[in-house]
């Protein structure tokens, strides 16, 4: 099988990158979702308390959003902080910096150099082709110092391609995504990591935690 990596991704990525580039622009005219709605970033919602604590346990100061979107409203999201209301990620988090990458979205795509002590991508890895993963968990791993926390869905998305096709292409069982981040993690000096793997099904997740 022929081993993909980021200087040289499948041929179904690129496609996918431009699909998505689209996407930003033209939004989701299959469900008339206006491009501003469009990948907006809000999958992050769910998981600001937990990301918050990690953020504690592991004295993270610097953050790496991994496939943000257009992370729309993370300046002004309102939150609580040592039971003090707070404005912002940053400062809900306490963190010093959060860094924004998203291939797909012109404004975050400009991949980052250096490494961060918490790297999280949410609601992203379901969204890419099989053949590519392995090399963008690594990625992951490699851009993160202390420890990397990421969802995926085992379920179709509501949103869809403007070709048409289902937004959630590659959907594994928990199994397979936990083999996955293992071979990375031990790869990257064992670096721990939280995989939270959504079932709609049943409305249940699996959360695996290796640290």
């Amino acid at each position: 099988m022929q081993q993909f990596n980021r200087f040289n991704p499948s041929p179904r990525y690129r496609e996918l990158i431009g699909l998505y580039q689209t996407l930003h622009v033209e939004g989701d005219k299959l469900h008339d979702i206006p491009a501003e709605q469009t990948f907006d970033g809000q999958s992050l919602v769910g998981h600001v308390v937990t990301i918050a604590q990690l953020v504690a346990d592991f004295r993270v100061q610097t953050v790496l959003d991994y496939g943000s979107g257009k992370a729309q409203g993370y300046d002004n999201w309102k939150g609580k902080r040592s039971g003090e209301p707070v404005t912002g990620l940053k400062a809900i988090w306490g963190v010093d910096a959060i860094t924004l990458y998203d291939p797909g979205y012109a404004p975050n795509s400009k991949l980052p150099t250096g490494k961060f002590d918490l790297v999280i991508c949410t609601d992203v890895l379901e969204h890419c082709p099989e053949e590519d993963i392995p090399w963008i968990v690594g990625e992951i791993f490699g851009l993160s110092e202390r420890f990397v926390f990421c969802t995926v869905a085992t379920y179709p998305a509501k949103k869809h391609l403007p070709n048409g096709e289902n937004a959630h292409i590659t959907l594994k069982p928990t199994a397979w995504w936990q083999a996955v981040f293992d071979e990375s993690s031990g790869r990257h000096f064992n670096r721990s990591y939280n995989l939270v793997v959504k079932h709609k099904s049943d409305g249940r997740a699996d959360v695996v935690k290796n640290y």
